[in-house]
């Protein structure tokens, strides 16, 4: 069914942009500021702020549990939060037991009532040629890599690391192992100056997990404009927060972080998940997230 969402106040940025949204098959088909001679039923939005919902990053799934326990993970830790996308990974000892691990963990989550997308973590002595070209293989989306030995950095073949990310070039994730915040500092720092030096696709900081992702992180690991974003032509999931005066000058985690009481209602691919305080838990409605090019847009 083909519907109008009129009025929709859109954060992006700090600024809400006022807007109408053609929807059709539970996808933005169009945005306009105004879709006065349509005759499709319409939808006034003007009471609310409009974001995307939310990607996030969360490895400590409850796997071996029951089902009921992992539904309430699933409501307190996303649904709830406005997330309807979870950003994982399975950790690696060898190239060739990645498809099994990835496989098993799809299997995992097939009940999942959100999105997901798995990535690989290895440590640092897998940094070779043939395990990234068996992730290319698999699509893997993001590698993370513990730099439990970061003397070792400085040794790894980073042309033919860069060779064998090419052309998908999937993004290498940092991972500190070290708990001292000096010595953290250290890491990173010469985990930036040879990403830059020798060109490699990577984030150049740890990912914080359970906050929402960025559109440049979301870029890297290929999920914008996908997931992440109202555009034309992406899917129709958002997050309605009640409007205040209260809320000025803010950006989306600003929102996530402090106005959580405000959220009123996330839609995910066109089906309300949450209205008020009633979450709609729908088993298996989420979906493996295939990825196809990361870093696809330029932001």
């Amino acid at each position: 069914m083909a519907y109008i969402i009129e009025n929709a106040n859109i954060l992006k940025r700090k600024e809400l942009k006022t807007c109408s949204l053609f929807i059709q098959d539970n996808r933005i088909a169009s945005i306009q500021s105004n879709f006065k001679y349509y005759r499709h039923i319409k939808m006034d939005l003007e009471p609310y702020i409009m974001t995307p919902s939310f990607v996030l990053l969360n490895t400590n799934i409850p796997l071996k549990n029951s089902f009921q326990d992992m539904k309430k993970w699933m409501i307190d830790s996303f649904l709830t939060k406005g997330s309807t996308t979870l950003f994982t990974y399975v950790q690696a000892s060898f190239a060739e037991e990645i498809p099994d691990k990835i496989n098993e963990l799809k299997v995992a989550l097939s009940s999942s009532p959100i999105d997901y997308l798995i990535g690989v973590k290895i440590p640092m002595r897998l940094i070779t040629p043939s395990m990234i070209r068996k992730c290319k293989k698999e699509k893997v989306p993001a590698i993370f890599v513990d730099l439990d030995n970061p003397d070792e950095l400085a040794s790894v073949p980073w042309g033919w690391i860069r060779e064998a990310l090419f052309p998908y070039n999937c993004p290498l994730i940092p991972i500190i192992s070290s708990t001292e915040k000096k010595e953290a500092k250290a890491v990173l720092s010469k985990w930036l100056t040879i990403m830059e030096k020798e060109k490699i696709p990577a984030l150049l900081d740890e990912l914080e997990e359970n906050i929402p992702l960025s559109a440049t992180v979301l870029n890297k690991i290929g999920l914008f404009p996908h997931k992440g974003s109202l555009m034309n032509g992406t899917e129709l999931s958002y997050n309605l927060y009640e409007k205040s005066r209260e809320i000025i000058n803010v950006d989306e985690a600003a929102l996530f972080h402090y106005y959580g009481d405000r959220l009123a209602i996330t839609v995910h691919k066109g089906k309300i998940v949450r209205s008020g305080k009633e979450v709609l838990f729908k088993p298996g409605y989420g979906e493996y997230v295939n990825v196809r090019t990361p870093s696809f847009f330029s932001l």
